[in-house]
């Protein structure tokens, strides 16, 4: 079991930027592939990056993708959103997510909300205009 704790949101401008973080204690960090998820008010909880296990590869929804960036550092048991040229339509809760993947040997991320067990409480990100 791993348990996640998400910091870093805030309001800013439009097209200003964010760093999210996400750390993780309990089990081996480098064992979950990771995920950033978000909610809109209204809406229902959407896909917006994800990591491997090793960092060797990302995934990035198309509304967000070449201005955010996931990254993780796997000895400080943390996961980052880097998020650039923040949009108002930005404006949600942030969640990361961990998906254990060490037991299946799986290295690549995923999309799916489903697959991932472990859930943070979520940081709010609220971007003026």
């Amino acid at each position: 079991q791993v348990q996640l704790v998400e910091s870093g949101g805030g309001l800013v401008q439009a097209g200003g930027s964010l760093r999210l973080s996400c750390v993780a204690s309990g089990r081996t960090f480098s064992s979950y592939v990771m995920g950033w998820f978000r909610q809109a008010p209204g809406k229902e909880r959407e896909f917006e990056a994800a990591i491997s296990r090793s960092s060797s590869s990302t995934d990035y929804a198309d509304s967000v993708n070449g201005r955010f960036t996931i990254s993780r550092d796997n000895a400080k048991n943390t996961v980052y959103l880097q998020m650039n040229s923040l949009k108002p339509e930005d404006t949600a809760v942030y969640y990361c997510a961990a998906l254990y993947a060490r037991g299946s040997g799986r290295d690549y991320p995923s999309r799916e909300l489903k697959e991932y067990r472990y859930w943070g409480q979520g940081t709010q990100v609220t971007v003026s205009s």
